[in-house]
Parts: structure tokens; C-alpha cells; sequence
């Protein structure tokens, strides 16, 4: 079957061939998915090597952005964003930690890592329950792209559409947004020892949360990752 070379197809060759060199590198978390990719063109290489090492001079996993880059790439397949803008949400790091990458696939940056809360009925600091069920109080998994923005109780804030039936297809219905929370900070950490929590949604540090609504608004591709068969049956290589 011919393959649709978008952006972050190309991207991802280009990423999978430059990680197959040796490099020290955090131990690897369970249940990664393997990666079948073509060969990058030269002009792509580059930019994609940068955003690679940029990436995991962040923290950002090489598994996780190949499946993020996997993600990207059926969401432009589709027609569903032409933006090189792409957000990746790691849930499973602790909510302590700075977990949430903004990534200009175009350029080979990061534009943004900042914390990010998970739902209340999903874990305390570690995340491990994920729904995409009304009133669960739990966030949800997959690939989205943001929609409209908006003013409401926290703010500004922007709608996320969800892509994938089974994990955050009902993300519009249920209200799942990203926006800005009093309860992300590093002071609630030091207080609680991890964030508080939200009602499913990515929320953000106000400190942060306008710049990163304004860099993903547009159609941009947003990704949610834990480490779960139903996730990885959603990103066929």
C-alpha cells in the first residue's frame, strides 16, 4: 500500500534512523511500541536530528515522541491539521514533574515544557486510571487537535476534539479543555508532594497557560500518552 509522506512521517524516518545510533539515555519504560518507518530525505534529516536531541535534552522519551510523531502523522493523513505545532502530554511521569512538550516540527524545537494536571480520579501524583466516560473525573488518552478558544470560569481556554473512539471521542461532550488551574505550581508541589488535580482536563500553571494556548490553537495535534495497548492499537505503523 503507498504511504501518504506527510510531515511527521518523513519526520518520524528521520527520527527513528538517528535514534538507531548508540546514546546514553534514561532507561526506557515498559510497553513501547515498535516503529516501522522510511527512509528520511536529506533536507528533513537535520531539522529532525535537532528536534530529536532537543527533545531529549527535555526530558521527552524517544518512544514517546516516535509515537507522538506516529499520532501526527494520521491526524495530517487525515486532513485534520496542517500545523507542524504538535503538544505531547507524557502521563505516565509524575504529575511533579514538568510532563507537557509544545514541539515545532518544522523548526527542530521545543517551544515549551511545563507542568500539566491529570484528572482526580486518575491517580494522586502518578497517573494510572484513564476514561473517556462522562462525569469520571479522569483524563483520557489519544490523539486531539484543538479547536475554538474561548472565555470561561478559568480564563481563557481552548476546546480539544478528540480522535479516537474508545479513549477521547467524547472529549467535547465532556468538556475537556486546556486551561489554567491555581492548583499547577511548583508551590502545591513542595505542599502536596504533586499537583493538584483537575476533572479530566489538561490543566496548566496561569503563569503559562496563555502563551501555550495561543502557540496550539489552530488545528494543532495534541498527544496523550501512557503506556497502554488500547492507545498503541489506535497508531498502526
Amino acid at each position: 500500500m503507498n504511504r501518504i509522506l506527510t510531515r511527521a512521517t518523513v519526520a518520524l524516518a528521520a527520527i527513528t534512523t538517528i535514534t538507531a545510533a548508540p546514546r546514553v539515555r534514561a532507561a526506557a519504560r515498559p510497553e513501547s511500541v515498535p516503529v516501522a518507518a522510511a527512509a528520511p530525505s536529506d533536507s528533513v534529516a537535520p531539522v529532525m536530528a535537532a528536534l530529536e536531541a532537543a527533545a531529549a535534552d527535555s526530558g521527552l522519551r524517544s518512544e514517546v515522541l516516535e509515537l507522538a510523531l506516529r499520532a501526527h502523522a494520521r491526524a495530517e493523513s487525515a486532513g485534520r491539521t496542517s500545523s507542524p505545532i504538535m503538544t505531547v502530554i507524557d502521563y505516565s511521569l509524575p504529575s511533579r514533574e514538568r510532563r507537557l512538550w509544545v514541539l515545532d516540527l518544522a523548526q527542530g524545537t521545543v517551544l515549551a515544557h511545563e507542568l500539566v494536571a491529570h484528572g482526580k480520579a486518575t491517580g494522586g501524583d502518578v497517573a494510572t486510571n484513564f476514561s473517556d466516560r462522562q462525569g469520571s473525573n479522569q483524563s483520557s488518552l489519544g490523539t486531539f487537535v484543538t479547536g475554538p478558544i474561548y472565555h470561561g470560569k478559568h480564563g481563557v481556554s481552548l476546546r480539544l476534539e478528540g480522535l479516537d473512539d474508545g479513549l477521547n471521542a467524547h472529549a467535547e461532550a465532556r468538556g475537556i479543555v486546556v486551561h489554567a488551574a491555581d492548583y499547577v505550581n511548583d508551590a502545591i508541589v513542595a505542599q502536596l508532594g504533586r499537583l493538584g488535580r483537575s476533572e479530566g482536563c489538561p490543566a496548566l500553571n496561569p503563569s503559562v497557560a496563555p502563551r501555550i494556548i495561543d502557540l496550539i490553537k489552530g488545528s494543532t495535534v495534541v498527544f496523550s500518552y501512557y503506556p497502554s495497548p488500547e492507545l498503541a492499537a489506535t497508531l498502526p505503523a
